[in-house]
């Protein structure tokens, strides 16, 4: 009966690998460090995968997990792989916030193809903000053309066919600090919809542990 049983059962699949961002799927959960070097909506928190988005620009292609914890903020993660490989973080933060944090007529040199935009840090700073946040910041990216797709598209070629499943068209511009630790980036949709996000880069080491969804 064992060698019938083993013959016709059914072997059970082998448990899925996790062991480093790029493998996440959306239901898997990470623990972060508990390092006071991250941010409160960071720090020692346990973060469910909601959603996996593609970025698409010219000449590559950039994946975003959408992270949710037990607090009320939404945030991205993404890899920038162009030396060492590093998580970048992402928080979006609201008009009003953009107000507190930056001199607005500063922040619309961003907007501005011959000016490369110089943003210094307005204080006091938001404590929610405060570890999100830089000194001053110099513009990198100017107008990068992409598309954002709701889809995971990795290892694939997001669809080339008119319409909607060409993704949202956006305008990508890009700001630095002196150390390279923190971004500003800015999204700019074709129904002028406008997306801020503070971005900080940290080691890979910051995800503690990987838990895969059961699904």
């Amino acid at each position: 009966m064992g060698f019938l049983s083993g013959l016709f059962g059914k072997k059970a699949p082998p448990p899925r690998e996790l062991n480093h961002p790029n493998q996440l799927q959306t239901g898997d959960m990470v623990t972060l460090d508990d390092s006071f070097a991250l941010p409160p909506q960071l720090r020692g928190q346990q973060l469910r995968v909601e959603a996996v988005n593609t970025y698409e620009f010219e000449r590559k292609q950039l994946t975003e997990w959408v992270l949710k914890g037990h607090g009320s903020d939404t945030l991205y993660l993404s890899l920038d792989e162009d030396d060492d490989t590093a998580l970048v973080f992402s928080l979006k933060i609201n008009r009003a916030q953009v107000e507190q944090v930056f001199d607005l007529d500063a922040f619309s040199d961003i907007f501005e193809q011959d000016i490369q935009a110089q943003l210094a840090v307005q204080s006091p700073v938001p404590e929610a903000l405060s570890q999100w946040l830089g000194k001053q910041y110099h513009q990198i990216n100017f107008a990068q053309f992409g598309y954002f797709h709701r889809e995971d598209y990795r290892n694939l070629r997001p669809p080339q066919d008119e319409g909607h499943t060409m993704g949202e068209p956006f305008e990508h511009y890009l700001l630095l600090d002196e150390e390279e630790q923190f971004a500003l980036e800015v999204e700019v949709y074709e129904d002028g919809d406008t997306d801020v996000l503070l971005s900080l880069y940290r080691p890979l080491s910051d995800i503690r542990e990987y838990w895969p969804s059961n699904s």
